[in-house]
């Protein structure tokens, strides 16, 4: 089921509105049929993988737990062992000492015991989870590349083949399952009794399937103690969808015409048209991703429940790594807790840490899809950093020489624009369907030599008409009054519902006017998909 369906349309004011109408204490169990029911949409068969990885990380919950729960006793029985032989007699002392010494040793050795276990039950955890994940989406991919080193070799590898679909969001619900695991071995949350409840967790609908990778410490403490219906939660939900409707329906599935036009038959349209087509991409891409994020997290918050920030304005960024702290957040903050703080981080010299943020992005580029392709585009975005920090005096350096004031309206604004070009180029790899396509459309755009088209109407010819065209970038603009307000700390959403009764329900008429009259609907625009579902 579609956020952008008639479906989800009829689906999701029906869900709210027995949620608030049932007693609290089964709340959770509505939301989590209605999410079953939601996922099993597109594949029911595949509800079964969303619920083993359930199962596998609640057991290891309560496993952990246990576990944790025994070293903690043994501890302090320990501490009382020591305050009883602390008030023994003089006589008993060097022999109390000495049984003390072995007792002691005795409990270190159970400690270090419970702690192994501990760590086989998340390595269990994760092993089966991302077992399943690799199964699943990556077993063709490196299946392909042993048959291909072998045949280098000369050696002829026959491995067996899997005809399977890629479940929808299961990169998604994997981290976010795993993440409960690896807090629960922290200890930064308790692990949850409730079945029901954690599943609920997992499978929450509005992020399940294309996020935001939400934490157990934010939103399993919320489903715990749902809350009463809240009007002017419910209005800024409802506020917030219609901004993600706009991205997705209005902007993102009107760029995709020209696009998917210029990127399929690159060898065509050459020079200018693809530059314009990979600019396009980034606000599309941009409009696609936040415009489901915004629709999930307006949704959940009309249920009551407040989901984490995914993107925060992040064309504005004045460098690479700013970008990737506001570009899909749940994500990259994901990488950074759960894989370069235990790589390591910043802690061990700067070699390492450069080495570490290289393998988060290559991970990060694996994640997005089983093909050289996307990881180019994670190590080229790794790349980006490290470089950028090495040049760092250089560039310091070249300002002070240069006597320039980075305080400046102009230096701020060419180090925005530098920083879209390097991250709008890495796009080139996402978009492209292999490293072939993408170098192939790079060598295009060095030796671009039509710089007319821009003028003499052609870009009316990319499968849109002159009118939609205006439309569109009188839409990007929009989009950058936006974020340009976000970036200086100025919310829409909260100017707009600070105005009076009559002026707010205005905007909600006309909003839901203005996307259903000039949104991108029916097959033929190939409006019913979200670029991230194939992650």
């Amino acid at each position: 089921m579609l956020f952008n369906s008639l479906q989800f349309l009829i689906f999701f004011p029906a869900v709210t509105l027995i949620y608030y109408l049932i007693p609290m204490k089964i709340r959770y169990l509505w939301l989590l049929a209605a999410s079953y029911y939601f996922y099993m949409g597109w594949n029911a068969r595949y509800a079964l993988l969303l619920l083993t990885s359930t199962l596998v990380t609640y057991l290891s919950g309560i496993l952990l737990e246990a576990a944790s729960g025994k070293v903690k006793a043994e501890t302090e029985e320990d501490e009382q062992e020591k305050k009883a032989a602390g008030g023994a007699t003089e006589r008993g002392k060097e022999k109390e000492a000495a049984g003390g010494m072995t007792e002691g040793r005795q409990a270190d050795s159970r400690s270090a015991e419970r702690e192994l276990l501990r760590k086989l039950i998340v390595a269990g955890s994760f092993a089966i989870n991302l077992g399943i994940l690799f199964f699943y989406k990556y077993y063709q991919f490196a299946t392909d590349i042993l048959v291909r080193l072998f045949a280098r070799m000369r050696i002829g590898l026959i491995v067996p083949r899997f005809d399977v679909l890629l479940p929808v969001g299961i990169s998604f619900f994997t981290f976010q399952a795993l993440s409960y695991t690896a807090d629960v071995y922290r200890g930064e949350i308790y692990a949850e009794k409730n079945f029901f409840r954690y599943a609920l967790y997992v499978s929450f609908f509005p992020q399940l399937v294309a996020g935001p990778i939400e934490r157990s410490k934010n939103l399993l403490r919320q489903l715990a103690k749902p809350s009463v219906f809240q009007f002017d939660k419910a209005r800024e939900g409802l506020l917030l969808m219609l901004w993600g409707y706009f991205l997705k329906i209005v902007l993102a599935d009107r760029i995709s015409i020209v696009v998917d036009t210029v990127y399929e038959n690159h060898t065509q349209y050459e020079g200018w048209f693809l530059i314009v087509a990979t600019v396009l991409f980034a606000v599309q891409i941009y409009c696609d991703f936040a415009g489901y994020s915004t629709i999930a997290i307006g949704a959940a918050e009309i249920l009551g429940v407040d989901l984490m920030k995914n993107f925060d304005a992040p064309y504005t960024a004045r460098s690479v790594a700013e970008f990737w702290r506001r570009w899909h957040i749940s994500l990259t903050s994901w990488f950074r807790d759960y894989v370069y703080i235990p790589l390591g981080g910043n802690r061990k010299g700067t070699a390492r840490k450069w080495v570490n943020r290289i393998a988060v992005f290559f991970l990060s580029g694996l994640w997005h899809g089983a093909s050289f392709h996307f990881v180019a585009w994670g190590l080229l975005n790794g790349l980006y950093q490290v470089i950028g920090e090495i040049l760092l005096p250089v560039r310091e350096k070249a300002v002070r020489l240069l006597r320039l004031h980075p305080s400046t309206i102009g230096f701020r604004l060419y180090r925005t624009a530098f920083t879209f070009i390097l991250v709008d180029f890495s796009w080139i790899y996402f978009r492209a369907d292999s490293l072939k396509t993408a170098h192939a459309v790079m060598s295009s755009i060095i030796h671009a030599d039509n710089p007319w088209i821009l003028f003499d109407g052609s870009l009316y010819q990319l499968g849109m008409d002159e009118k939609n065209f205006r439309m569109m970038l009188l839409c990007i603009a929009l989009l950058i009054a936006v974020d340009l307000c976000s970036r200086l700390g100025i919310s829409v959403r909260k100017i707009l519902l600070r105005q009076d009764y009559p002026v707010r329900w205005m905007v909600f008429v006309v909003s839901v006017i203005f996307i259903l009259v000039f949104g991108m609907w029916g097959t033929q625009y190939d409006a019913n998909s979200f670029i991230y579902f194939q992650f």
